[in-house]
């Protein structure tokens, strides 16, 4: 081997393992993300034909609610989200009487990796509360509090679940013709045959934003808020809106500054009072139009002491749960401003 090919040799081969281990990622990511999209296009088959959506509420699973309050069952010190198969739905309801129809009146909520539906059903108007209770070993919990209680990616369903059946409640009649309106099964529309409109569930867009000139914070509260909880401002896009728009005028309503740059930060959904999305944005106001304006400001000049208001964002108890949700993102928004701030002074 010539001397050249030698001296390059481990080079290639160095080279070589790399471009496996890139490889092995990128096919890694492809297989995840075709999961992700076999799952999608999975539900959105469901959403569009009836009569597969039927045949898979036969093989998926149920999550129950009461007047929109989620079953939960405490095990040990963790509180769990039973999901019913479709034989213990049946069960259930043959041995109380009712009939398997009311299993139409769930929703589609998604579905697992291995394409098993979950649907949500709310048993209000079919069985008592108290006799499912007892049947099932467990509690109809009020949302605000069950959200405290369970991990993340429980509340992010039950929130969603709860949000769709609640949509399907308040629109059982056409708005036009004040006729009735037919859900199809996944329950992703409602339709009035008698108008031909069809109806589709909706979130209204909320803006919530971090008003700050660089090196503090402006943070708000109400006189429901318990004692040293604050916020960040926010308020419902008007129609015709843009969201930077809906930021300015809040800002310059609620505290009257005015927004000089704005960027988006996250987004969440929140479920109380009604379906919303909230949009969490930044805004840069002048140190000038802080100084002016005597409203509560946060942290100084220093990061320590943003880094100790925001502890204070999140209530210590179950009390105002609502209050939390819109929390949780201005908790992100100063995390965000946290991590770009410079270093607290020693003085």
């Amino acid at each position: 081997m010539p001397a050249f090919c030698r001296d390059s040799f481990p080079l290639v081969l160095i080279m070589a393992a790399i471009y496996q281990a890139a490889y092995r990622r990128a096919a890694l990511f492809c297989r995840s993300h075709s999961t992700y999209v076999k799952k999608m296009r999975y539900l959105n088959k469901l959403k569009e034909d009836d009569s597969l959506c039927r045949q898979a509420q036969t093989s998926g699973t149920f999550y129950l609610f009461h007047n929109l309050s989620p079953f939960l069952r405490k095990v040990e010190e963790k509180y769990l989200i039973p999901q019913l198969s479709a034989a213990e739905m049946k069960r259930i309801l043959e041995k109380f009487k009712e009939t398997e129809q009311w299993i139409e009146k769930s929703v589609l909520i998604g579905c697992s990796d291995e394409h098993v539906p979950h649907f949500a059903l709310d048993l209000a108007g079919a069985l008592e509360r108290s006799v499912i209770e007892a049947e099932l070993k467990g509690s109809f919990t009020d949302l605000r509090k069950a959200l405290f209680v369970v991990d993340e990616d429980s509340s992010s369903l039950l929130a969603s679940a709860q949000a769709l059946l609640r949509w399907h409640d308040s629109h059982q009649y056409c708005s036009k013709t004040g006729q009735p309106t037919q859900k199809n099964v996944a329950g992703s529309k409602r339709v009035c045959h008698a108008s031909g409109i069809t109806y589709y569930p909706q979130m209204s867009p909320v803006v919530i934003i971090l008003v700050s000139d660089g090196s503090r914070c402006l943070l708000a509260r109400q006189p429901s808020f318990p004692q040293g909880m604050y916020t960040a401002l926010s308020g419902f896009c008007d129609i015709g809106e843009a969201v930077e728009e809906t930021a300015r005028r809040e800002v310059a309503e609620e505290v009257g500054l005015e927004v000089e740059s704005l960027w988006y930060s996250a987004s969440q959904h929140w479920p109380f009072p009604s379906s919303c999305l909230m949009i969490a944005c930044h805004a840069l106001v002048r140190g000038q139009q802080l100084e002016a304006q005597r409203h509560q400001i946060a942290g100084n000049t220093t990061k320590a002491a943003l880094a100790q208001l925001k502890l204070h964002l999140l209530p210590r108890d179950q009390k105002g749960a609502e209050l939390t949700l819109t929390a949780l993102l201005a908790c992100e928004l100063l995390t965000s401003k946290l991590n770009c701030m410079p270093p607290a002074n020693s003085d």
